[in-house]
């Protein structure tokens, strides 16, 4: 039989067994909070990433006609251009088969292939892939296409928490940003940039220009001033005339 001295000790040992508890869960509790909380820098919610993306265009080609037309002509020649500076695989080229167009298609991929070697993608860099269209209502295309690193952001329109006051934002009275302010400027970023790379390390120094250095030098040495001249400015100075 214990006494109610010994009792009491035991309710309070319990009490302090669940308080400690109760603290240990709490601390648990913030930590999961703290881990989860969104970065307060858009750069940091939306972080501009340098990946491997595709670059294509499409090729209309009509039934009873074969081959390019001056605007189709002219966007191969610029995606070849593009293939040079920036691609990292092969151009490949779907054409159709089996279809309506299929034989202006053929003639169309002859051409298009002279026009890309002519813009400096070698023959080997070039691949023809066939193919069936599943749709037989929808007209039958070429598509160009080839692998090249691009910097991407996003995806934007992402609203994982309510921007209103309510019980499911605690962090509406902390003045915090909603996680999806600065997603489309850090988009239209990254489909600005030309060269990704910048992201990563600066580029090396381009040679100086000499001859140009050599007259400034000269222009030194003998005392007179380096600037240059431009007597067609006072071109641009309004006329007394009427004054």
């Amino acid at each position: 039989m214990t006494t109610p001295a010994a009792d009491r000790r035991r309710n309070f040992g319990i009490a302090l067994a669940l308080a400690g508890l109760s603290v240990m869960l709490g601390a648990c509790n913030t930590t999961e909070i703290v881990t989860q909380t969104v970065p307060t820098d858009y750069r940091q919610r939306h972080p501009i990433a340098v990946q491997e993306g595709k670059k294509s265009i499409v090729i209309f080609v009509g039934k009873a006609r074969g081959g390019l037309s001056a605007a189709q002509r002219a966007d191969v020649a610029g995606i070849a251009q593009d293939w040079v500076r920036e691609g990292t695989g092969a151009v490949v080229v779907d054409v159709p088969v089996d279809t309506a167009n299929s034989r202006a298609a053929a003639a169309t991929y002859q051409e298009i292939r002279a026009a890309l070697g002519a813009g400096g993608v070698p023959s080997r860099a070039i691949v023809q892939h066939p193919y069936r269209p599943e749709d037989p209502g929808l007209l039958p295309t070429i598509r160009l296409s080839y692998s090249r690193i691009a910097a991407v952001a996003g995806p934007c329109g992402l609203w994982p928490e309510d921007v209103g006051p309510s019980i499911l934002n605690p962090g509406y009275n902390e003045n915090r940003p909603y996680f999806n302010l600065g997603c489309a400027s850090q988009r239209n970023l990254a489909a600005m940039i030309d060269n990704p790379a910048d992201l990563e390390q600066p580029r090396s120094e381009t040679p100086a220009y000499t001859a140009r250095r050599n007259i400034a030098f000269e222009r030194y040495r003998k005392g007179t001033t380096t600037a240059t001249t431009y007597p067609e400015s006072d071109r641009a100075k309004l006329s007394d005339t009427g004054q």
